[in-house]
């Protein structure tokens, strides 16, 4: 016998978020991790209602691979040229790389007119339109989808050059691009760990935490060896070192956990502050090597969030 199926049906968001300021923007501010999912970004709440000029930005994020800002506009109804206007005045004051606007329905106009954004302002600057909706079956909790109607161009993808590198890409930039693609494919494909689908020709890469102001973070350095870490940067210099410090403080119990010495490093001289892991190895490596640090970077980063995520969540 056929198993009876359910029907899929369209709920009215405004039945779930009847105002956008005081219940739709709150609700994303808490799920940015719902949104970055469909964008392919890691993104990590600034502040809701940032002023610029004599307006109010919805919600300021930032793009923890890239620690640029990320400006997101809601509109709980039909795109407007109202917040299209305001859309870029957003994008201007706080000069962000990525701008998305949310909205119940998009007007052709207002599509094609970040399709034509994307296409004539080059891979430094990247526009989002998003179709927020809300689906249920029978009698299940509604289940929000992020519709992207607009997005980058995927040639732009492509190109060699980059904003994030100053120009025309270099040979060795475009290593460190193909074997982080494979780091943040594995890492979101097999593990969850993260929402970035696109690789950077940079020798470092960031990822959420969980927390404002934590990091999850890869490198290669210049004196030969590839680390991976947890940065500490959710404030002043004084705010930073107490975090650490109570870090440190549990320093017995997570070594053992992670079966290994780690490198505390406070930093006095500096803002931030890591606790981080390091071995031998170049971008410059063989195939076979590059693999090898490829998996110890994601084990390590696997055993960082189990080890260290519960000492966040506190």
């Amino acid at each position: 016998m056929t198993q009876e199926l359910g029907t899929i049906e369209r709920v009215d968001i405004r039945e779930i978020w009847p105002n956008e300021a005081a219940d739709f923007t709150p609700w994303l501010a808490e799920n940015l991790a719902t949104l970055g999912r469909a964008l392919g970004l890691d993104l990590e709440l600034q502040t809701q209602e940032a002023p610029v000029g004599g307006y109010s930005l919805d919600i300021l994020a930032r793009d923890v691979q890239s620690g640029q800002p990320v400006v997101i506009e809601n509109q709980l109804g039909p795109t407007d040229h109202a917040h299209l206007g305001q859309l870029l005045t957003y994008a201007a004051g706080f000069d962000a790389n990525v701008i998305v606007w949310i909205a119940k329905e998009f007007r052709d106009e207002h599509r094609e007119a970040l399709d034509l954004l994307n296409h004539r302002t080059g891979e430094e600057s990247e526009f989002f339109g998003v179709e927020v909706e809300l689906w249920k079956i029978a009698d299940s909790p509604p289940a929000v989808n992020f519709n992207l109607v607009s997005t980058p161009n995927e040639w732009r993808k492509q190109t060699g050059s980059s904003p994030r590198v100053g120009g025309p890409v270099s040979d060795k930039m475009e290593k460190y691009r193909a074997f982080f693609q494979g780091l943040i494919d594995s890492l979101r494909e097999q593990h969850q760990f993260t929402n970035a689908k696109k690789g950077q020709p940079q020798n470092w890469y960031s990822f959420a935490a969980g927390r404002s102001g934590f990091s999850y973070g890869v490198n290669f350095n210049a004196d030969g060896h590839a680390r991976v870490e947890l940065y500490i940067d959710a404030g002043e210099q004084q705010e930073n070192k107490q975090i650490f410090d109570r870090f440190e403080d549990q320093k017995e119990p997570v070594e053992s956990k992670l079966n290994t010495s780690l490198e505390w490093e406070r930093l006095d001289n500096r803002r931030a502050s890591r606790i981080s892991i390091r071995r031998q190895g170049s971008i410059d490596d063989d195939n076979e090597t590059l693999e090898e640090l490829r998996n110890w970077m994601i084990g390590r980063l696997l055993e960082f969030k189990d080890v260290f995520g519960p000492l966040l969540a506190e």
